[in-house]
């Protein structure tokens, strides 16, 4: 009996979804929108909404993840606010070159050290001079302090 109960509540294998990865949706709608100060969630939830077939229900939400784990991988760029409000652009993909092998910094071996010439500058035994402080400090005019305003009288 045992058996029939736990083949029962076998669960059926969940349906593909129609649409990309949101990662790949959020990147054509940012290429598609070409917002010159990166494109707001709201624009990118509108664009997604219009153009693939997705629950309008939980979008919003897988949006959002979506957002924030592209900021955290650095694949999108995060240009005004924080969390998943505010500007969002595509990040620059780096060349293939700047990551190979990296160039040797230093002096060839053959060659001795130039004597470091002396820069033109001022002249050591002269200082800029130093700015005189004003006698008064800007703030409050003078005279009374805590002056009480007449009004009600104070509460026993």
């Amino acid at each position: 009996m045992a058996a029939e109960a736990t083949a029962k509540k076998a669960k059926k294998p969940t349906p593909k979804p129609t649409h990309p990865k949101y990662s790949v949706m959020i990147a054509a709608a940012l290429n598609s929108l070409k917002e010159r100060n990166g494109s707001s969630r709201q624009a990118i939830l509108k664009y997604i909404l219009a153009n693939y077939k997705v629950g309008e229900t939980t979008t919003g939400v897988r949006l959002k993840l979506a957002l924030r784990k592209g900021v955290a991988d650095g694949s999108l760029k995060q240009i005004k606010g924080t969390g998943a409000a505010g500007s969002f652009k595509l990040a620059k993909a780096e060349p293939a070159a700047a990551t190979g092998t990296p160039k040797k910094r230093g002096r060839p071996a053959g060659k001795k050290a130039a004597t470091p010439a002396k820069k033109p500058g001022r002249p050591a035994g002269k200082k800029p001079a130093a700015k005189k402080p004003t006698g008064k400090k800007p703030g409050r005019p003078a005279g009374k302090k805590n002056a009480k305003k007449p009004g009600r009288p104070a509460k026993k």
